[in-house]
């Protein structure tokens, strides 16, 4: 299982400034998330990141831009399934409270499904930006794009969908904690909040 962490593009909605780089608890959140996935798939993830200064934020790990650009969050997944063999745990960078814990569930439950995925609190009841895509996702996705949906869900009537019940995500955390990203300058105060809280 290769993984890989998807920093995404401009951060508009955080002032342009990037915000996995930004710190909690004393460590940026990009390595929060480096850390979590690189210690379930043994092997350091890829960086999909468009800036370019992308491949000075961790110089140590292989970074790509998007093969599709302008494509939202669906052209980072398409990025990381067809920059590499099998299936790819793709979490994005602005999560700072991702347990391996869940990234371990994903990865065991991801065998027989295409595309894998935790069910979620969340309005698509699902999270595509923390799944296990398989190659056959790429192909899938193309067809997507070439109809000009970008949807990061869009693509999934296509392959073979599995999910990590509810019940499960919430044995290992809350999923509003576990989910939780960072996309605003308030979103941090919140994340600073909780990680006081939890650690």
């Amino acid at each position: 299982m290769r993984g890989a962490v998807l920093a995404g593009g401009a951060a508009r909605r955080y002032g342009g400034r990037p915000k996995g780089l930004v710190e909690l608890g004393g460590q940026r959140i990009l390595d929060r998330v480096v850390d979590a996935v690189a210690g379930v798939t043994g092997t350091p993830p890829l960086l999909v990141a468009n800036a370019p200064e992308g491949p000075s934020w961790r110089p140590d790990l292989v970074t790509v831009r998007d093969v599709r650009p302008d494509c939202g969050s669906l052209g980072g997944i398409y990025t990381a399934v067809v920059s590499g063999p099998g299936p790819v745990l793709c979490v994005a960078w602005d999560m700072p409270f991702v347990a391996p814990a869940l990234l371990q569930a994903l990865v065991a439950g991801a065998p027989g499904y295409d595309a894998f995925l935790p069910e979620s609190d969340g309005r698509r009841g699902v999270e595509p930006l923390c799944a296990v895509y398989g190659p056959e996702c790429g192909s899938a996705i193309e067809r997507q794009l070439a109809r000009g949906d970008l949807r990061a869900v869009g693509f999934h009537g296509e392959v073979r969908v599995g999910t990590l019940p509810l019940e499960r995500v919430r044995a290992i955390g809350e999923p509003d904690v576990l989910f939780f990203n960072v996309n605003t300058p308030a979103d941090l105060e919140r994340a600073e909040a909780v990680w006081r809280q939890h650690g």
